[in-house]
């Protein structure tokens, strides 16, 4: 029809955060370059929990979807999914270790800046009760 667009080879724009389920089974396998049946072993392999509807249908996100283009990179390399469960265990708590890490170095960069800024007040103030050059102690004579 003149004046409508048909792009169905464009795939659907993804959901707003990434992480909420809105493909259904056909579009996140096609997404993902594999079959319906890949999706649903993977799923009762435990690699990877869609979202479910009230009605029960699956709904798959965008992280879903890098995930499966993942397992699917492993797969390539040869590995079974056992391993792949591994691989994917392993690397979650990596990025958790590192995003920990991250936080723990700019928690620490606050410190030290915190930590300067007391050493520098209590010099100042050590500087302003110390006693005026001269002034020691004196006798009296009597």
């Amino acid at each position: 029809m003149p004046g409508q667009r048909s792009h169905p080879s464009e795939p659907p724009r993804p959901a707003s955060d990434g992480t909420t389920g809105v493909y259904g089974i056909t579009t996140a396998a096609q997404l993902a370059g594999m079959s319906v049946q890949a999706l649903r072993l993977y799923e009762r392999k435990g690699l990877l929990e869609p979202d479910r509807t009230p009605g029960g249908s699956r709904r798959y996100s965008d992280a879903d979807i890098t995930r499966l283009r993942r397992i699917s990179e492993l797969i390539a390399e040869g590995i079974n999914l056992t391993g792949i469960g591994r691989v994917l265990g392993l690397e979650a708590d990596n990025a958790g270790l590192h995003a920990d890490n991250t936080d723990l170095r700019t928690r620490n960069a606050t410190l030290k800046t915190t930590n300067a800024a007391l050493q520098a007040n209590n010099t100042r103030r050590e500087a302003n009760d110390a006693p005026p050059p001269g002034a020691g102690a004196r006798r009296r004579t009597g």
